[in-house]
């Protein structure tokens, strides 16, 4: 099962949020976390019960320009948020299920998720 979401915006990346009021990455982070929601729902995942499945989250990037996974990770974190709250879980149930990895740019950049079922259903 496959899901598009939003590409994280650039303020919210770790490096980028430096001297930013905290109050304006704040809003931006709730909207993000808002905006994925509402892909996840669109989707048809509400209330996906995602027990027994790997999560792939496979970065999209706007431009070829490298990156660096951590700062799409940690700037990606209320966009999991997000997600996690559609299916209806904690986002920690994760911690041993969800992989991350930068794929080919996309025009305007998105986050692709990808559930598979888990090799050792724990």
């Amino acid at each position: 099962m496959k899901a598009i979401l939003p590409f994280p915006p650039s303020k919210l990346n770790p490096n980028r949020s430096k001297g930013n009021h905290w109050g304006s990455t704040s809003r931006l982070a709730k909207q993000y976390r808002a905006d994925c929601h509402t892909a996840a729902i669109a989707a048809g995942w509400r209330g996906l019960d995602v027990r027994g499945f790997d999560v792939l989250v496979a970065f999209h990037p706007p431009t070829n320009r490298k990156r660096d996974k951590d700062n799409l990770i940690a700037a990606f974190k209320h966009g999991q948020d997000g997600l996690c709250a559609a299916w209806g879980v904690d986002d920690s149930t994760l911690n041993d299920r969800i992989s991350h990895v930068i794929r080919e740019a996309r025009r305007g950049g998105d986050v692709e998720i990808i559930l598979t079922r888990s090799e050792c259903d724990v």
